[in-house]
């Protein structure tokens, strides 16, 4: 009789793996789940956050257009209207979209990339900019240079199929912020570079010490009056 009894040697071990191959197929369909409601989520708060700071322009003279990254957004200031190109000579409008870069992929929303943001900037600016300014760098960190080269150049090209001549771009640079700051250096060079191949004025302000928010990656309301002017001198 033994010899029809149920093999429970040879079933368990099969059964246990069945039931571990399901538990984690659930866990990972949970979690992407998860993760992808936490990117929709990320780029709806930073769709809205750019679309506030572009409500608020700034000073008067020359029409000044800055496409940039949190830092132009304001991200975590209580009042965005101060994140740092208040303090750029002319009338400033400000194009910010949080996690954004000159690559494609750094950010996780897509169309995002500074070259992808053009035809929006120009048209809320209302008229031809006298000067756009192109800051960033930071969420470069992880990308390879030759993402970061195709991106300058799609914004540059960009920028000249819509009219705006090169002598009237310039590019500001990433500074060492803490929490990225060995990538910077690196960044910093390829981005002096390709300004340097289309005749692009660039601003490197890698060594600007600045005050930052608990996260070592964000501004405080000083970082960014003492960014704003410095980039300004700078220009």
């Amino acid at each position: 009789m033994s010899g029809l009894g149920p093999r429970v040697g040879a079933v368990g071990p099969r059964l246990r793996i069945a039931v571990v191959v399901v538990v984690l197929s659930g866990f990972l369909v949970v979690a992407g789940a998860a993760w992808s409601h936490g990117h929709r989520g990320f780029c709806q708060r930073a769709a809205e956050a750019r679309s506030t700071r572009a409500a608020i322009v700034t000073g008067a003279g020359q029409r000044v257009l800055v496409i940039g990254d949190s830092w132009s957004a304001g991200r975590g200031l209580e009042h965005v209207g101060r994140s740092w190109p208040r303090y750029l000579p002319g009338r400033v409008h400000v194009d910010g979209f949080s996690g954004s870069g000159f690559s494609r992929g750094a950010s996780p929303c897509a169309g995002r990339a500074y070259a992808d943001r053009v035809d929006q900037a120009l048209l809320r600016t209302g008229a031809k900019p006298d000067l756009v300014v192109l800051e960033g760098g930071l969420n470069e960190y992880d990308r390879p240079d030759d993402a970061i080269r195709s991106g300058v150049r799609r914004v540059l090209a960009r920028l000249a199929d819509r009219g705006i001549p090169m002598r009237d771009v310039v590019v500001v640079g990433p500074v060492a912020a803490p929490a990225r700051a060995g990538a910077v250096p690196r960044v910093d060079r390829v981005l002096s570079e390709e300004a340097a191949r289309d005749h692009v004025r660039y601003l490197s302000v890698l060594d600007l010490e600045l005050p930052y928010l608990p996260d070592r990656l964000h501004l405080t309301e000083q970082g960014h009056e003492e960014f704003g002017k410095a980039v300004a001198a700078l220009l």
